[in-house]
């Protein structure tokens, strides 16, 4: 394992090339659907107070092979994640899956890749805050922005050559980490497991429609200041071979969302150390249709002692 990521021109069919999901200003109910300006950058029009349009489609789940356009247009009230925490259930991480940022780690590639666990409650909505629990508001919460994979069909024991078969599509997390607890122990789960700590959104973009994944484009905008960039094609290990050594012996139930690590540049290495602060406008933008995941940074308070 650990090849070059090759070019990736297969995923699951679609009736639609991105989705958001979305509860509408016309009757305050819950859609999917697919933006009416093919171009807009839903995440990056909402929080600048644009009015964004969807083609509502049928159905109530991204995941539901049988959903298909109508001729109702809506426009979008709140932006939600693209899958409910009930849809997505233990996410998987991949950690150190960036050459570059290996190298910024001073960490060994290495040979298989290295997976960890958020749970569902990790889960939050794009355009809407970021909220740091108090026990991380310590000058230690830190961005890291990772292209997520939705699996669109239970895949188990699949093979490499396979696995795009199993891809409905992509779209942009953040795996938000609370530094001092992550090196507290030899496990992630804790601090990078916390409520809130992995938004998602704004749109999936089905992977029939990017041609080559590792052109993908993968950054963080922190107050207007680019923290990361990176193509996908820094990765260590391809889609097709995480897909694949995931469904080994395990089954990927349809939904699950695997986030495939983070380029260069988070904070915890940069001189001086970067950390999320109260107010920070946080971004993490791809390209192909992604657009902006952008939440705003809030502490949460520590409760008065009674």
């Amino acid at each position: 394992m650990g090849s070059m990521p090759e070019v990736i021109a297969q995923g699951m069919p679609t009736q639609w090339s991105r989705l958001v999901r979305f509860v509408a200003v016309e009757d305050n109910a819950e859609h999917i659907g697919e933006p009416t300006e093919a171009g807009i950058d839903v995440g990056a029009a909402l929080a600048s107070s644009q009015e964004v349009r969807v083609r509502s489609f049928s159905g109530k789940s991204v995941l539901d092979p049988t959903a298909a356009p109508t001729s109702t247009i809506l426009t979008i009230q709140t932006l939600l994640s693209p899958l409910s925490k009930a849809e997505v259930g233990t996410i998987r991480c991949i950690g150190l899956n960036y050459r570059n940022h290996a190298k910024e780690m001073n960490m060994e590639l290495p040979d298989y890749p290295t997976l960890f666990f958020k749970p569902s409650t990790c889960l939050s909505a794009p355009n809407a805050p970021l909220v740091i629990p108090y026990q991380a508001t310590d000058s230690q919460a830190d961005y890291e922005a990772e292209l997520a994979i939705v699996i669109g069909k239970d895949a188990r024991n699949i093979s490499k050559e396979e696995a795009m078969d199993y891809v409905l599509g992509y779209t942009c997390s953040n795996d938000v980490t609370a530094r001092t607890h992550q090196f507290r122990g030899a496990q992630w789960g804790f601090g990078k497991g916390m409520d809130g700590f992995a938004p998602m959104g704004p749109c999936i973009v089905a992977a029939s429609s990017i041609p080559n994944a590792g052109e993908i484009e993968v950054k963080t905008v922190l107050n207007g200041e680019t923290m990361q960039y990176s193509l996908a094609n820094d990765m260590i290990f391809s889609i097709p071979e995480i897909v694949s050594y995931l469904s080994t012996g395990t089954t990927l139930e349809a939904g699950t969302v695997i986030m495939t690590g983070t380029p260069h540049g988070i904070g915890v290495s940069k001189t001086p150390k970067v950390f999320l602060k109260p107010g920070d406008d946080c971004r993490i933008v791809m390209s192909h249709g992604m657009g902006s995941l952008v939440n705003t940074v809030e502490y949460e308070q520590k409760p008065l002692k009674k």
